[in-house]
C-alpha cells in the first residue's frame, strides 16, 4: 500500500491533496496521513504545509487582506487545502 500511495502521487503530475488521496485510493484519511508522513521522512514526498503555513489563508476581501488582525476569525477567510507534492 505504501508504494500505491507514491505512484498516485507520481501520476497526479503535481500537488496533490490528502482528501484527493483518500478518495483515489479508498482508504482512511487518518492512516493514509500515517503512510505520507513514511514517504516524507525517506524524502520521497513534500509535505507542503510548511511551505503554505504563511499563506495558508487567503482573504477574500482586499481590505482584510492588507489591514486585518484576526486573520484565523475574520469570515472573509478560507483556508487553502494541505498538499503533498514529489521531492
Amino acid at each position: 500500500m505504501l508504494w500505491k500511495v507514491l505512484q498516485e502521487v507520481e501520476a497526479a503530475q503535481g500537488p496533490v491533496t490528502l482528501d484527493e488521496l483518500s478518495r483515489r485510493l479508498d482508504v482512511d484519511r487518518s492512516a493514509l496521513e500515517g503512510m505520507i508522513q513514511f514517504w516524507v521522512r525517506k524524502g520521497r514526498l513534500v509535505d507542503d504545509k510548511a511551505a503554505l503555513d504563511a499563506t495558508r489563508f487567503v482573504c477574500s476581501a482586499y481590505y482584510c487582506s492588507k489591514f486585518c488582525s484576526m486573520v484565523h476569525t475574520c469570515p472573509h477567510m478560507v483556508q487553502t487545502p494541505r498538499v503533498f507534492s514529489l521531492q
